[in-house]
């Protein structure tokens, strides 16, 4: 696939609106994996066919040099940024477009000036990035940015060679500044709460740690406006791309698969202008908070209380364990009475309808989402999503069996087999040994010291300590499915 190619593509894929070729560079995007072409890149492509909306091309950013970055390069280049995606409804019904939003792709380390050229071009007015949660570089205990870890000091010492977006983007910023070029919006793209005030003190740490002048400029003139992100996009393996492009007749080295369902809400802050994204469906809002609440607390929470049981029944796919009618009515009684009873949604929003949405999206087979993703990091993903439902069910007296029966199964998954006697690989990613252990613990109590806990740990009475260690000795003696709550 390449632009070439545009011209013969087989009858049922889409091509662009537009003339790729044409396309201008307003937006530098750090992170080009497949959530992001898959969103923020889809919603780009659907816009730039409006009139006055070719100066919005992204050009991509890779940050690494291993081999897979430099292969990712490659293909990038070799298709003229061009990639084909095959969105697919719950009902088995698919399309297949191709996507030209993206003007190029620079790998940093291979032409670190060149990236810092196109950041400080006049034309370009937005950087946007999804690098993962961890990849702020928050010190959890402080909530500062860190400046010790070795990456990030090594561009303090030398500003002039960053290797770190932190770096990059405030290098540009201070020949922006010199230049005239003006301020940027910086919009994280990345699946966290408040992910706007996250880079915000990321991205002014760092510029206060090398030049409190230029960090006063790029808070009085920059803007990070804050973003609800939804899509589901599966990995896509070597068998998955071939079977997709089989289907669609294309060949094409980058394919993606996504769900029909896609949302971005958005708070309208933008210091530099902005494309009508709204034509394409994104919602601007003043505060996306409780867009935020409404996704974590429905759509996350519930997503990792399906996954721990459903991985200690067997099951390793999202879709094959809402099919078991037991896990999917324990799922929808947390919803419908944990949840839904608690929560006060932004205005226009319909909470039953967004609830049915959700666990339509789940039955999606065409994802194949596993299950060991979706609860990988259970500890940060519990301490983000089950916290606020946790508290207020406790405050107002209400039932915590559900809730309680998830920490259960949780700690349960963490030993790492299933009934069937399977064995695989939890994903904690911030564990110590210590924490490892804990699971193990022959004080089934003992892991309620895990971090996921910190948001209501000192809110669990006795009973309920109690009754968590019941259930967890259940699943032991009677099995996942009998120990369901009511």
């Amino acid at each position: 696939m390449n632009r070439t190619s545009l011209t013969s593509l087989p009858a049922s894929v889409l091509p662009p609106p537009y003339d790729p070729a044409s396309i201008r560079t307003g937006i530098v995007h750090f992170g080009v994996g497949n959530f992001f072409r898959a969103h923020a890149a889809y919603y780009i492509d659907r816009i730039l066919a409006e009139p006055g909306c070719s100066n919005w091309g992204i050009l991509g950013v890779g940050l690494t040099a291993s081999a897979g970055s430099t292969a990712k390069a490659r293909s990038f280049t070799d298709q003229d940024c061009l990639y084909s995606l095959t969105e697919t409804a719950a009902d088995g019904q698919s399309s297949v477009r191709v996507i030209g939003a993206m003007t190029g792709y620079l790998l940093a380390p291979a032409d670190p000036e060149a990236v810092l050229n196109a950041l400080s071009a006049s034309d370009v007015k937005i950087v946007t990035m999804t690098i993962t949660e961890g990849a702020y570089n928050i010190d959890e205990a402080t909530g500062s940015f860190r400046t010790d870890t070795a990456n990030v000091a090594a561009d303090l010492a030398n500003p002039a060679a960053p290797s770190t977006i932190f770096g990059f983007v405030t290098e540009a910023l201070r020949r922006r500044r010199s230049s005239g070029a003006g301020p940027l919006t910086i919009m994280s793209c990345d699946n966290l709460r408040h992910n706007g005030n996250v880079a915000r003190t990321a991205f002014l740490g760092f510029a206060r740690a090398l030049d409190e002048d230029l960090a006063d400029w790029i808070d009085q003139t920059c803007t990070f406006p804050n973003a609800m992100v939804d899509r589901i996009t599966p990995t896509v393996s070597a068998e998955i791309a071939s079977d997709l492009n089989a289907r669609s007749g294309l060949d094409d080295r980058q394919p993606l698969v996504a769900e029909a369902f896609t949302q971005w809400v958005v708070e309208d802050k933008f210091c530099n202008g902005r494309p009508p994204l709204e034509k394409a469906g994104v919602q601007f809002v003043d505060d996306v908070t409780g867009w935020e609440h409404v996704k974590v607390r429905i759509l996350n929470a519930s997503h990792v209380l399906l996954a721990f049981p459903a991985i200690l029944l067997g099951y390793r796919e999202v879709h094959t364990a809402l099919g078991d009618a037991d896990l999917r009515r324990f799922v929808e009684a947390y919803l419908d009475r944990d949840v839904l009873t608690q929560i006060e949604p932004p205005a226009g929003l319909d909470l039953v309808a967004y609830k049915n949405t959700v666990i339509e999206r789940f039955s999606n087979a065409a994802m194949a989402d596993q299950l060991l993703r979706v609860g990988g990091d259970g500890s940060s993903k519990i301490l983000v999503y089950w916290t606020e439902t946790a508290r207020r069910s406790i405050e107002a007296g209400h039932d915590m069996h559900r809730i309680l029966f998830g920490i259960a199964a949780y700690l349960e998954m963490l030993r790492g087999r299933d009934e069937n006697g399977d064995s695989y690989t939890p994903f904690e990613p911030t564990f110590d040994d210590a924490q490892k252990q804990l699971a193990d613990d022959h004080d089934l109590a003992a892991a309620l010291a895990l971090p996921a806990f910190d948001g209501f740990r000192d809110m669990l009475s006795t009973e309920m300590r109690e009754t968590m260690v019941a259930m967890r000795q259940s699943i032991r003696d009677r099995g996942v499915r009998a120990s369901l709550p009511a």
